[in-house]
């Protein structure tokens, strides 16, 4: 099972997801898909996330039981901690106005 979610994507992103996910929430796509689909619908996203931002989560074979993977910028980056994915908040930025 997979887990996408998206953030300010192009509508023809979406449409490629929506394909092989169902869209239970705007922007939230969830299924179940082999790890070459996995792997190219995350190719198709993060070639094209442009200034929106998306986070894809699926089962691995390690101690959390699944990665996080991310494309675009965000306050919230994943950092590895001795081998656990912990997700870390950077510093908001001032606004210039």
């Amino acid at each position: 099972m997979i887990v996408i979610s998206t953030t300010a994507v192009p509508d023809h992103v979406r449409g490629a997801l929506t394909r092989w996910l169902i869209e239970p929430s705007p922007g939230l796509y969830v299924g179940t898909v082999s790890a070459r689909v996995r792997d190219q619908l995350w190719a198709a996203v993060t070639g094209c996330v442009a200034d929106g931002a998306a986070t894809c989560l699926h089962p691995a074979d390690n101690e959390q039981g699944f990665i996080i993977r991310t494309a675009g910028q965000r306050r919230r980056q994943v950092t590895d901690f001795d081998g656990l994915q912990l997700v870390r908040f950077l510093p908001e930025q001032p606004s210039e106005t």
